[in-house]
């Protein structure tokens, strides 16, 4: 996000931010998983204060971008491994996908945690 950094997503389960000129790993996130093997999209959010990544069990990984810990794990209901997420730039908005794509933002008159789902496999 500033120009000095590249994250890198593996076919593994690890996901890796280094520095764009040394090579230098910078933090390595954990925890989701992809036991097939597939690429799977990581991405900062719009502040660069989060990785956002799918994972091969359906569900959405959040992790603090400069500790490496996770915040949180999302539940899409998706029916198989999240390949693509993305932060919307503009709006606290998220989208993650595989075979159908679910968005997620927080409620405006709640707390930050309460997050409304909506799904639909005729977007894709």
């Amino acid at each position: 996000p500033d120009g000095k950094t590249i994250l890198i997503s593996t076919n593994g389960s690890l996901i890796k931010l280094i520095d764009a000129f040394s090579g230098a790993t910078l933090q390595t996130f954990t925890g989701h998983s992809n036991t097939k093997g597939i690429p799977l999209e990581a991405s900062f959010s719009p502040d660069s204060q989060f990785v956002i990544s799918g994972s091969s069990d359906g569900r959405v990984h959040i992790w603090n971008a400069e500790t490496g810990s996770k915040v949180c794990v999302l539940n899409g209901d998706h029916d198989g491994p999240v390949r693509c997420v993305q932060f919307n730039p503009k709006y606290m908005m998220m989208a993650s996908a595989c075979n159908n794509m679910a968005f997620g933002c927080p409620a405006l008159m709640k707390r930050p945690e309460s997050i409304i789902i909506k799904e639909s496999s005729s977007l894709l």
